[in-house]
C-alpha cells in the first residue's frame, strides 16, 4: 500500500472515531461491565485499527470490527494482570467475558447507547456529576473541554468524574434502561442534564461570549439522540424547546457580541428549518396527552417562533400557557415568566403586582433576571428611580458580561 493510501486510511479511521467511537464504547461498557476497562479498550481497539487498516484494509463492518478487538484486548489485558494477582474473581471475569459473544445488531448498540444515557444521569450521582459524566462518555468531550464550559478547574473536575464512576461501579447501579415504573422519574433527570447543558451553551451564566454554541449543540444531539431512542412526549417537548430557542441565536447579539432582546431581533436571522422542526415536535409531543412541562415550554417557544414580528406575538396565548405550566410544575421562576407574559397582554402595572408579590416572599431575591424584569417595568411605567434600583440590582448579580453591558446601557438612558 502506498502512502496515499495509507493516508487515507488513517483519515478514515478518524472519520471513524467521529462517528462511532460513543457507540463503540457504550456496547464496551455493557460487555466489560467498567468505565475505565472500556475506555481503555475502546483507545486499544483503535490503535489496532491504526495499524491493521492500513495494510488489511478497512472491515465491511468498522463498529463491530473495533468492539470485538476492544472485548479481545481488554481480555488479555485481565489475563496479563491475573498472573501477578492470581485471584479466583479476575478468573472468573475472564471466562465471563471470553464466553459472552457481543451482540452487534443495530437495535442492540442503541440500546447500548440508551443504557449509557440512564446510567450516566442515574439518580445517585449528584447533578454535577451527572452532567459531567454525560458530556464525556455520551458526547465524548475530554475533561478540558468540559472543565472550560463550566468553569470548573480541571482536576477538580476529572476527580468529579472519577467519583461518579467509583459510585456507579461500588454501587452496582445497573446499566440498563429503567423499567416502565421508575422511567418516568429516571427520564426526568436525564431531561434535566440536556437542558442543564443547553442553557450553559444558550445564555451563558459568566464570561464574555453571551452563547456557546459547542455546549447548546451537544445538549441539541443529545436531545436527538432521546427521541430517536426513547420517544417520549417530554423528551421530544425538551427537544422542540432547545430547537425553537437554538432557531434565534444568530440575532441574540450584535457583531460585537451585545445582547439583543427578544423584541429588538431581526427576525429574518431565525433559522427556519429548525422552527419548523420544533413546531412539528411540539405538535407531536402535545397530541399524546402525556405532557409535562417541556412541552408546554416547548409550545411557549412555538408561539414565538410563529410571530412574524414582536407586536404579533400572541401574549394572551403564551399567558394562558403558563397558567397550565405553572398548575403542571409550580414554581418561582414559572411565576416570574408568566408575570412577564401578563405584562405585555395587560400592561406593565399589572405584570409589575405580580413580580412583587414574587419579590416579597424573598424567593427570587438573588436571581437577576427579577430585578431586570422589575426594572424593565418600572422604566414602561416611567418610574426611573425604581428601575435604576431594580437594574443595578441585577448589574450586581450578574457574572456575564454581555448582560453587564445591557443593563449599564439602561442605566446609562435613565440618566439621560
Amino acid at each position: 500500500m502506498n502512502d496515499n493510501a495509507i493516508e487515507r486510511t488513517r483519515e478514515m479511521v478518524e472519520a471513524v472515531y467521529r462517528a462511532e467511537s460513543r457507540r463503540v464504547l457504550a456496547t464496551l461498557i455493557r460487555l466489560l461491565g467498567d468505565f475505565d476497562l472500556a475506555e481503555e479498550a475502546l483507545h486499544d481497539a483503535f490503535r489496532a485499527a491504526l495499524e491493521q487498516w492500513p495494510r488489511d484494509g478497512v472491515p465491511a463492518n468498522p463498529r463491530a470490527w473495533l468492539v470485538s478487538a476492544g472485548r479481545f484486548k481488554a481480555i488479555d489485558g485481565i489475563r496479563r494482570r491475573a498472573r501477578f494477582d492470581a485471584l479466583d474473581d479476575v478468573a472468573e471475569q475472564v471466562e465471563a467475558l471470553a464466553a459472552e459473544a457481543p451482540e452487534q445488531d443495530k437495535d442492540s448498540v442503541e440500546d447500548d447507547r440508551l443504557r449509557l444515557i440512564f446510567t450516566c444521569c442515574h439518580p445517585a450521582l449528584s447533578p454535577d456529576a451527572q452532567v459531567a459524566l454525560t458530556l464525556r462518555e455520551v458526547c465524548g468531550l475530554t475533561t478540558e473541554e468540559i472543565a472550560h464550559a463550566f468553569l470548573t478547574p480541571a482536576p477538580t473536575l476529572a476527580q468529579r468524574i472519577v467519583r461518579a464512576k467509583a459510585k456507579i461501579r461500588d454501587a452496582r447501579i445497573p446499566y440498563q434502561v429503567p423499567g416502565h415504573a421508575e422511567l418516568a422519574e429516571r427520564l426526568d433527570a436525564v431531561l434535566r442534564v440536556i437542558y442543564l447543558v443547553f442553557n450553559e451553551g444558550y445564555a451563558a451564566s459568566s464570561g464574555a461570549s453571551l452563547t456557546r454554541s459547542d455546549l447548546s449543540g451537544e445538549a441539541i444531539r443529545l436531545g436527538w439522540l432521546l427521541v430517536e431512542l426513547l420517544p417520549e412526549p417530554e423528551a421530544m417537548g425538551l427537544l422542540a424547546l432547545m430547537l425553537l430557542h437554538e432557531s434565534r441565536r444568530a440575532a441574540r447579539a450584535s457583531p460585537t457580541g451585545d445582547l439583543i432582546l427578544l423584541e429588538d431581533q431581526d427576525r429574518s436571522l431565525w433559522n427556519r428549518e429548525q422552527i419548523a422542526e420544533g413546531l412539528a415536535l411540539v405538535e407531536r409531543a402535545l397530541s399524546s396527552r402525556r405532557f409535562g412541562p417541556y412541552a408546554l415550554q416547548g409550545a411557549i417557544a412555538a408561539v414565538h417562533g410563529e410571530a412574524e414580528s414582536a407586536a404579533a406575538t400572541d401574549w394572551a396565548q403564551i399567558a394562558g400557557l403558563y397558567d397550565v405550566l405553572a398548575r403542571v410544575e409550580p414554581s418561582p421562576v414559572v411565576e416570574l415568566n408568566r408575570a412577564v407574559a401578563v405584562a405585555m397582554r395587560d400592561g406593565p402595572e399589572a405584570g409589575l403586582r405580580l413580580i412583587d408579590a414574587i419579590l416579597a416572599r424573598g424567593e427570587l431575591a438573588d436571581y437577576r433576571l427579577a430585578h431586570a424584569a422589575r426594572a424593565d417595568l418600572c422604566r414602561r411605567l416611567g418610574r426611573a428611580a425604581e428601575a435604576r434600583a431594580a437594574y443595578q440590582r441585577a448589574l450586581a448579580l450578574t457574572k456575564s458580561e454581555p448582560e453587564r453591558r445591557f443593563l449599564e446601557r439602561r442605566l446609562a438612558e435613565l440618566k439621560n
